[in-house]
């Protein structure tokens, strides 16, 4: 055998391979992100420095303003005119009565739509969809004469939390997240003796976390915002929410104030503030999860 034709290193029978030009790309996503993240929170920056101002300045240098036109005068302005200490419990009252009424229900409706066999199931889950399509607004009128009228619930938060103390969506992703749940977990917990309850609050409820949380933040959202309904329930102003007296305040006060710009962002700050809150505390909650691994392969 000659030279020539003796075998060559392994190292040199291997094709070369290109690695990848993976660090410009991954520098271009980031700036890309970067700017996206930027158009994203401009808004609320731009809302934020507005309600500082003392002086209305709504054109585009107006996002850059002198700090000696920055002030908290709007803010003790919104304080003074509406308690907004108050108006932050009646919100809490309300907002908190139906999250935990949402949760509940939408739980016990969920669980059973998704893993107890009865006659009808089909249909109630076909009418929890229906009930979807249709709009708050429609109802307004049924509801306001039937909590106010006829149960005489006015000036009350149980008027204002019945309304909405059924989500047909939380009903909707609690049941697809148990529809995704392993059937041998159930079926083991039966054949120990386990009733549906505790199957539910036991099994279930600690493996849908991320359900759960998802719920809260949907629940939070709409009553913390609604203003229309509770203004129809309680005129009383020591008994409205934030929402209905930052309207109020908006539609009254705010146009006559010296800085009805810098008025009309405040309320917004104020509003949306612990919304904000909750999303950036409950955004590290939010983990992926092996829900198999619950059972044997």
């Amino acid at each position: 055998m000659t030279a020539d034709s003796a075998p060559r290193p392994i190292d040199e029978q291997r094709p070369t391979q290109h690695t990848p030009r993976t660090r410009p790309r991954s520098i271009g996503s980031r700036i890309a992100l970067f700017i996206g993240a930027i158009a994203f929170l401009f808004p609320f920056y731009y809302m934020i420095i507005g309600s500082l101002q003392k002086e209305p300045d709504s054109s585009p240098s107006g996002a850059f303003p002198n700090p000696a036109n920055l002030s908290l005068h709007n803010y003790t302005a919104i304080n003074s005119a509406i308690s907004l200490g108050r108006s932050l419990v009646n919100s809490g009252i309300f907002t908190g009565g139906v999250i935990i009424c949402t949760t509940v229900f939408g739980l016990l409706a969920g669980y059973a739509l998704a893993r107890l066999h009865f006659r009808g199931r089909g249909s109630t889950f076909a009418l929890v969809l229906l009930v979807q399509v249709v709009p708050f607004q429609l109802l307004l009128i049924p509801l306001y004469v039937l909590i106010v009228r006829d149960y005489g619930l006015a000036d009350s938060y149980l008027g204002m939390i019945l309304p909405f103390a059924i989500n047909t969506s939380a009903v909707f992703i609690f049941r697809q997240f148990f529809l995704q749940l392993p059937p041998a977990l159930f079926e083991a917990a039966r054949l120990d003796g386990a009733g549906e309850l505790q199957i539910l609050f036991r099994i279930a409820v600690p493996l849908c976390k991320p359900a759960l949380l998802s719920v809260v933040l949907l629940s939070f959202t709409g009553p913390w915002n609604e203003f229309l309904w509770p203004f129809l329930v309680t005129k009383r102003q020591d008994m409205q929410p934030l929402a209905v007296s930052l309207a109020n305040y908006i539609s009254t006060v705010a146009s006559a104030a010296a800085n009805p710009f810098g008025a009309i962002l405040a309320g917004a700050c104020v509003l949306a503030a612990p919304a904000v809150a909750l999303y950036v505390i409950f955004q590290s909650r939010f983990t992926s999860t092996d829900i198999d691994s619950a059972t044997k392969g």
